[in-house]
């Protein structure tokens, strides 16, 4: 089992490469502009119509095009390659420790369910993994 510095550096590390991997994308992009209003809360009462005029309920729409999803992989992997590979950069760790200021507010980091073992799955306290509904 990770002891508690383990679990500080991992916390740490997921949530710089989140932010320097994947927050700090073309995913941005795809995130920006005017957002959608439910007056329901889920969602189940917006309704989009395409050019055809087909109405697609907003939970059956698919938000992100194969192009787009290609274009967030690729530039999630190499932001994931060249971040391992100049993490020992001291250059690099003081770029980290400035954009990590805005990480202090984001939630710790839990197992995920998918891919703890079964050692991980059995963690109990505070980074214990939820049991998939």
């Amino acid at each position: 089992m990770p002891n508690d510095l383990e679990r500080k550096i991992a916390s740490v590390l997921s949530k710089a490469m989140a932010l320097i991997c994947v927050r700090n994308t073309c995913l941005e992009t795809l995130h920006a502009g005017p957002g959608v209003v439910s007056l329901t809360g889920d969602y189940s009462d917006v309704i989009v119509t395409d050019a055809n005029g087909r109405e697609i309920p907003w939970s059956e729409v698919s938000r992100i095009s194969d192009d787009e999803m290609r274009d967030l992989m690729r530039e999630v992997v190499n932001r994931l390659y060249t971040f391992q590979l100049r993490v020992g950069e001291q250059e690099f760790r003081d770029y980290l420790d400035r954009q990590l200021t805005s990480t202090k507010n984001w939630d710790e980091p839990r197992h995920d369910w998918n891919l703890a073992g079964k050692k991980l799955r059995e963690t109990v306290g505070p980074d214990a993994p939820e049991t998939p509904s």
